[in-house]
């Protein structure tokens, strides 16, 4: 572990940042800020979660009324640097996006963007160090949920002196997290953005990540959640990304990119061995060593379990719009992709027409992309102009 203090970047009523001592698995890019939990913070479990900590990026300025705020929820992967600014100019995982004259624009918004509770970019997780053993929590980590994730926005919000968000934006997991935001907190954001999220995990979505988690556990070198940076469970996290890349795509899109082009024989080692004959394979095999080692098997673990579990609902067979009551929004934008099959389109139609049911004025829109589920990181095109439109409007 290292003790690192990470510089502070110059935000108007931005607080000074954490000192900050990190686990080996954890990796914080440099502008990132922190908002601290209470010293002993109840979770959803009713477990407790010691001096934790809540990573988040700022961009643009904030007005004299604080009335322009933007805060964002992530997915499961993704860091607190969503673009470029002056204290960290490396491009962002949403950088064509957010910026001055973006769709999102900082111009205009104060930009907020949190990393999720459990993650190993920032905020506290399996990764992060145990403030009572000294060691890294690992599986020893409490129990985590998406109300966590929601409370913990709300806690950034508060941390930064701000009492109502104008708008709150969910990406994939971070759309169940803004959900969850909107109805255990009520009135703290007047306008949502939902972009590929769900009000519950679809069974298809379950099976998959199902699939993910029991391919890193059986990886020997899990160890029950105690391996190491030198006896790590790379074929089992391997293996976990190649899965989640195929639920992140489409059919039509893997057909159009790659059809059954086989790799030329005299630049492939796979080839030769008769590991792997196409493009496809090698393709996956890319994506999966290139997120192996970014991303902590434990966090993922949690995280994934915690989009299985999760439900606005409080039983099963509830109406959707009884769960999304009390979320006292003003205006509401739906998004959701024609191929997705992780978070289909039919969950967002649902939970437009729940908002629209508690009289919010919501428009839902699924979008022809064939990207999949991660149509919104890529297919700008369509995805720019309606957040930006609706942005505009509020």
């Amino acid at each position: 572990m290292n003790g690192i203090t990470l510089q502070s970047s110059m935000y108007s009523k931005a607080p000074p940042p954490l000192p900050l001592v990190l686990g080996w698995g954890e990796q914080v890019p440099p502008a990132t800020r922190f908002a601290p939990l209470a010293d002993s913070w109840t979770l959803h479990s009713g477990a407790r979660l010691r001096k934790g900590r809540i990573a988040y990026e700022t961009l643009g300025k904030r007005s004299l009324n604080d009335d322009n705020s933007v805060l964002i929820l992530t997915g499961l992967s993704p860091d607190a640097h969503i673009a470029s600014h002056e204290a960290d100019p490396s491009p962002g995982w949403w950088e064509k996006m957010v910026g001055p004259g973006k769709p999102i624009d900082t111009s205009r918004w104060f930009v907020i963007c949190v990393n999720t509770l459990g993650s190993c970019k920032g905020s506290t997780g399996p990764a992060s160090i145990d403030p009572d053993s000294g060691l890294i929590y690992g599986h020893e980590f409490p129990e985590l949920s998406i109300e966590d994730m929601a409370d913990a926005a709300a806690q950034v919000l508060d941390h930064l002196g701000i009492a109502v968000s104008a708008c709150v934006i969910g990406t994939s997991m971070g759309g169940m997290s803004a959900l969850s935001f909107l109805v255990r907190h009520p009135g703290r954001a007047a306008s949502h953005i939902n972009i590929s999220g769900a009000a519950e995990a679809s069974t298809f979505a379950i099976a998959i990540r199902s699939l993910q988690r029991e391919a890193i556990r059986n990886d020997p070198k899990w160890q029950n959640g105690h391996y190491t940076q030198d006896d790590y469970p790379l074929k089992g996290m391997l293996m976990a990304r190649k899965l989640g890349v195929i639920s992140y795509r489409s059919a039509v899109e893997w057909e159009g990119r790659f059809g059954r082009r086989k790799l030329d024989p005299t630049l492939s080692l796979m080839y030769s061995k008769g590991q792997q004959l196409y493009e496809i394979e090698s393709y996956l095999d890319h994506q999966a060593h290139t997120f192996a080692r970014s991303f902590d098997p434990n966090c993922y673990l949690y995280l994934s379990s915690c989009m299985d579990r999760f439900s606005i609902k409080d039983e099963p067979q509830a109406d959707l719009s009884e769960g999304l009551a009390p979320a006292g929004l003003l205006r509401a934008l739906v998004l959701g992709v024609d191929t997705d099959i992780l978070f289909p389109p039919e969950q967002q139609q649902d939970i437009a027409e729940a908002l629209s049911k508690n009289r919010v004025d919501c428009r839902y829109q699924c979008l022809p992309c064939t990207q999949g589920h991660d149509s919104f990181l890529i297919d700008y095109s369509r995805f720019g102009p309606q957040i930006s439109r609706f942005l505009r409007s509020i």
